[in-house]
């Protein structure tokens, strides 16, 4: 055993030294407890870190650099944090009595999942905008909407045989996690301790229903919702990783969403496919027509981007909404944004937990005014700019606020026929106090505001219209979905009228 603790040491030592790593950035007794066992046991997690910033720069240095170069945004931290790297006891020890999850490891008090108040103790404003963030509560805009849980289960469920009807028995636990929630993050839960074997012995650990996660709306074992990680993969937690639209790919693929698929078709990922070899991602301000000539999803919608002068185009924003006057993603219809980062709360004039009613009106109190919309158009207007014309830039809004208004069009006819096959009993839906995604009629019309619709804005929102627009699950299959919708109803009615039901 000792003579594994020397070569640990060793390995430790000359590591220390390598590149990506400054060898006068102190490490605290804790951290390297802790690099003596996984420097060997998870050499990929030790080999993150020693490549990040993390690791090369103490809090205290961190914390004197001025102006927008800052990375920092608390005002002060602890001494003992102050003048060591940001390792893994001063991640995983910090907080112990605030974590369910801390339990006893080799003499120390360890907790193994990392949160946003964690993180606070630097980062303490982009914690307050992440809270403000429609994404802090993704979990429980899905979980908390009776409606949205409704299509979770009509997707997710075990299929069974009602009589002469398939219905949906609600998802197990893993299904789930594996599949909405791994985007919109779970809940943690501690249900008890289990003794592992593992290379240092047995040792006890804590057993975590919900793990492992690391969705945007995570509930945490301290109470704070979100993981970091989401975007700032562990343990780099690297500003160039963020950046990339690769990592916004993981959620925002499609076809519900498909900004990723819309990114790479467009003008502004044609440019980056090409040239983001020759781009610098880490440096902070980012330079627009110097660090990156075409926007990213960051550039858009988080970054501190500045230009050629070094004059603030954009401050850094975690809120992720607080540049985007309409949220696209049609439930059922595109609306302004929400108010509030809580969606569940939200009730249209029927009484349901929708943003729009089923007529395309909106839920009055809970959205953000047309004062509101214009200001947030005029903030991402000026990241346009300075790339683009007046005339440009206007023009794009133009042409993107009548596919807003004609995608609604297109979804206010369906869902009006919607209506009326289930005021006809064609179909079992909210008249019946039933599932309304659950049946063939339902799926299509579903399928032409989540998949369709949105295809359709986010085509005309980030790629300026286009090919993907049109046939990758856009407006070709919006009216298709029309089509077929009326021809299968107007059967439906006329086997009723022949039956005489």
């Amino acid at each position: 055993m000792k003579l594994r603790v020397v070569v640990f040491g060793l390995v430790c030592c000359l590591l220390a030294a390598a590149p990506g790593r400054s060898a006068e950035v102190p490490v605290s007794d804790a951290t390297q407890e802790c690099l003596d066992c996984h420097e060997s046991i998870h050499p990929g997690i030790v080999a993150d870190w020693r490549a990040s910033r993390h690791a090369a720069v103490t809090p205290a240095a961190a914390l004197g650099v001025e102006g927008l170069a800052r990375k920092v945004s608390a005002t002060q931290v602890p001494d003992a944090l102050a003048g060591v790297a940001v390792g893994c006891a001063e991640c995983h020890r910090l907080r112990p009595s605030a974590h369910a999850d801390t339990f006893e490891h080799n003499g120390h008090d360890v907790h193994l999942v990392v949160s946003p108040e964690d993180c606070r103790t630097c980062h303490a404003v982009e914690a307050d905008q992440y809270g403000r963030n429609l994404m802090a509560h993704a979990r429980g805009n899905l979980a908390d909407n009776a409606l949205y849980g409704q299509l979770q289960q009509a997707i997710l469920g075990s299929p069974r045989i009602a009589g002469a009807a398939v219905r949906f028995e609600p998802p197990d636990a893993d299904t789930r996690a594996e599949a909405c929630f791994y985007c919109h993050g779970t809940e943690l839960k501690v249900e008890g301790t289990e003794v592992r074997d593992t290379d240092a012995g047995e040792l006890e650990f804590p057993i975590i229903a919900g793990w492992p996660n690391q969705g945007v709306g995570r509930i945490n074992l301290d109470g704070s919702k979100g993981a970091c990680s989401a975007c700032h993969t562990r343990h780099a937690f690297s500003i160039q990783m963020a950046r990339k639209p690769h990592t916004c790919m993981e959620c925002h693929v499609g076809p519900d969403v498909p900004a990723y698929k819309v990114y790479l078709s467009s003008k502004h990922g044609n440019i980056y496919a090409a040239m983001h070899g020759g781009w610098d991602f880490q440096a902070v301000p980012w330079t627009v027509g110097r660090d990156f000539t075409a926007p990213t999803c960051a550039a858009c919608h988080v970054s501190l981007v500045v230009n050629t002068d070094g004059v603030t185009v954009t401050a850094r924003s975690h809120e992720m909404k607080d540049r985007l006057a309409w949220r696209i993603f049609g439930l059922i219809y595109a609306h302004p944004q929400p108010m509030s980062p809580d969606t569940s709360v939200i009730r249209n004039r029927n009484g349901q937990p929708l943003p729009t009613d089923f007529d395309g009106g909106l839920a009055e109190g809970f959205l953000i005014s047309p004062e509101e919309q214009l200001a947030r158009t005029a903030s991402m207007q000026g990241t346009c700019r300075q790339c683009h014309g007046t005339a440009w830039v206007e023009g794009h809004w133009r042409r993107y606020r009548n596919t807003i208004e004609r995608s609604n069009e297109s979804v206010r006819v369906l869902t009006g026929m919607m209506q009326e096959a289930w005021k006809r009993g064609l179909a079992q839906g909210p008249d019946q106090q039933a599932n309304p995604f659950d049946e063939a009629l339902e799926r299509r019309w579903s399928d032409a505001w989540l998949f369709y619709g949105n295809t359709v804005r986010f085509a005309a929102a980030m790629g300026g219209g286009g090919d993907y627009g049109v046939f990758a699950d856009g407006r070709y299959q919006l009216t298709s979905a029309l089509i077929d919708f009326e021809d299968q109803l107007r059967r439906r009615l006329a086997g009723a009228q022949a039956t005489g039901d």
